[in-house]
């Protein structure tokens, strides 16, 4: 079985994310992403465990056994979308070529005053969201992120965007400790975003299907956006080569009220439909997959996708188990 993707050996950690950024601030993106090559090569010849899984997503997404070529290609766009966080992150989006699309499912909840929770993904690049905080400014957006696994990533953010690292609400904090921060932003407005497609350790999961075998699903966004009845929205930030991203919306719950008795029931069918969703997106763009570790947490023999977790920043919630 795969380590968890918590525990995979960061690629590169601080320094590799503080060479890239030095490079693209002061080299300019077009240098910098010459360097992407080398990368790429690195993780093809040392890295035989994120080597290992790209094949194995690969071969699952694509229908047929993943080339050399395929795995090289995945990395490739991985190691993009980091660089491309350096000016996501520290400057105006205008370099970016950013088609969004469905963004009025956030507007009519967001222009009510209404907060709302966006669900995100390790599944494209989840800093192009910054294209919405630059096109309307008057919204507050929340990220949730383990700040103690992301170590290097926080730093980054601190010195790159301190206001925006400013807004982070910390994943790694307690359960209720967590739900109190974001039902605080989410009361007040803003628009407050996470990952959900990772399950934390010791996390409660519910198994749903995903590319033909049951994968498990974290249950504490569910249990959280269930609690605090807020407007769900889904995002997909997929990186189209070059300067090209998508920003994809979609309306997935006007506010969920469900009664205590029928939570366990309603969140396996809600995780179940967002897990339909997610492999849509999935198929359209499978090079944008960053869950490199096996996913499904079985014994394949089959070369398995690379654990995304050294430079990605993780931002599933602790937990919710008492909601």
């Amino acid at each position: 079985m795969s380590a968890h993707w918590k525990q995979r050996k960061e690629g590169g950690g601080w320094f590799a994310i503080w060479l890239i950024r030095s490079i693209g601030r002061y080299g300019g993106r077009g240098l910098a992403r010459l360097l992407l090559y080398p990368i790429t090569l690195y993780f093809l010849l040392r890295r035989p465990a994120e080597r290992r899984d790209s094949r194995a997503w690969l071969g699952r997404a694509l229908g047929r056994p993943a080339t050399l070529r395929d795995i090289a290609r995945h990395i490739h766009t991985f190691a993009s979308t980091i660089l491309d966080r350096v000016f996501l992150l520290s400057e105006s989006t205008r370099r970016f070529d950013v088609d969004v699309q469905g963004v009025e499912a956030l507007h009519a909840q967001l222009d009510r005053g209404r907060g709302v929770l966006l669900f995100g993904s390790h599944l494209g690049s989840f800093e192009v969201l910054r294209v919405l905080a630059q096109r309307r400014p008057d919204y507050v957006i929340r990220v949730v992120l383990d700040k103690q696994h992301n170590v290097a990533m926080q730093s980054l953010l601190d010195a790159l965007n301190p206001a925006l690292a400013r807004n982070i609400i910390d994943a790694g904090q307690d359960g209720p400790a967590l739900m109190l921060d974001i039902q605080q932003a989410v009361q007040s407005g803003a628009l407050v975003a996470l990952l959900v497609d990772r399950v934390q350790p010791g996390g409660q999961t519910v198994a749903a299907p995903f590319f033909g075998r049951p994968a498990p699903f974290p249950t504490a966004p569910w249990l959280i956006a269930a609690v605090l009845k807020v407007p769900v929205v889904l995002g997909f930030g997929l990186y189209r080569g070059g300067n090209r991203y998508d920003l994809v919306f979609e309306a997935f719950s006007d506010g969920l009220d469900i009664p205590r008795a029928q939570r366990r029931t309603a969140v396996a069918a809600l995780i179940r439909r967002y897990a339909q969703r997610l492999e849509h997106f999935a198929r359209a763009a499978p090079f944008n997959w960053f869950n490199f570790y096996d996913f499904w947490e079985c014994d394949d023999p089959v070369d398995a996708a690379p654990a995304a977790g050294a430079v990605a920043g993780d931002t599933g919630p602790a937990a919710a188990r008492r909601a």
